[in-house]
């Protein structure tokens, strides 16, 4: 039976995702060690606990008696009970956590740490590595619930950074949001950022910075070169055409005869 994790320090509120929709650096860590993995306990006072020894600590009863007891080699057998520290054949390391809930919150904390992820990522990658549905779902709908993971901030920000920074269009953003697993409603909104005035302005943009690497070509591959660029990155045909054309106009090229 699965043991249910405590997410009363997840409130909404708490960590705060990036517009990209996931959290800093800074801040994964903060929920990391809000979650805790039983590693660090606490005295009374709020303060944390020395770490257990196998054996006395230095300075303790053992140094204060003196004699060949005072001192002990790190490595001496011992009675007592094993440090939490160590793992059988692997000293000093914490052993991973066994609970498929916590499982999971690691590997979406690490993964979202510095890139952002769409649910659907993050699913595919907890059941690439084994975890039970019902623990993925668990801690993905609480990644949700306090924002961690938002697919609509997420297409938001693929939207922006894609288009400025590789010219696409807005059918090749939908494409790409589509194979991130981002429901259609999300796509049309994130993509009705841009209107046709835009995308045609910036597809003026990246012909003119080709433009110049196609002189000494007949006219005709130039245009079919430019056009094919601008279909790449997911321009209309008819637009794509009508700006080629009327970079090619520009530059002194006899465009009279093409039929568009």
């Amino acid at each position: 039976m699965t043991r249910r994790t405590d997410w009363s320090d997840m409130e909404p509120g708490g960590p705060a995702a990036s517009p990209a929709g996931h959290p800093e650096n800074a801040e994964a860590s903060r929920v990391a060690g809000a979650w805790g993995d039983g590693s660090a306990t606490q005295d009374g006072r709020g303060h944390p606990e020395a770490h257990p020894w196998d054996g006395d600590p230095p300075g303790g009863r053992a140094a204060r008696r003196g004699g060949r007891g005072s001192r002990r080699s790190a490595g001496s057998s011992q009675e007592g009970p094993p440090s939490p520290w160590r793992t059988e054949g692997d000293e000093g390391r914490k052993a991973k956590p066994t609970d498929p809930v916590e499982q999971a919150r690691s590997i979406c904390l690490r993964l979202l740490t510095g890139t952002p992820r769409t649910r659907k990522q993050l699913a595919d990658a907890l059941r690439k590595r084994e975890i039970p549905d019902d623990a993925a779902e668990e801690v993905l709908s609480r990644f949700e619930e306090v924002g961690l993971i938002n697919d609509g901030a997420f297409a938001d920000a693929w939207v922006e950074s894609r288009h400025h920074g590789r010219g696409l269009a807005r059918r090749a953003l939908a494409r790409e949001l589509r194979t991130k697993g981002v429901e259609s409603t999300l796509i049309d909104e994130a993509v009705g950022q841009l209107d046709s005035e835009q995308e045609e302005a910036t597809a003026r943009e990246l012909v003119d910075r080709k433009l110049r690497s196609t002189r000494g070509l007949d006219r005709d591959k130039r245009l079919r070169r430019l056009a094919g660029m601008l279909a790449r990155k997911g321009y209309p045909e008819g637009m794509s055409l009508r700006v080629v054309r009327q970079a090619l106009d520009a530059e002194g090229e006899d465009t009279e005869d093409l039929d568009f």
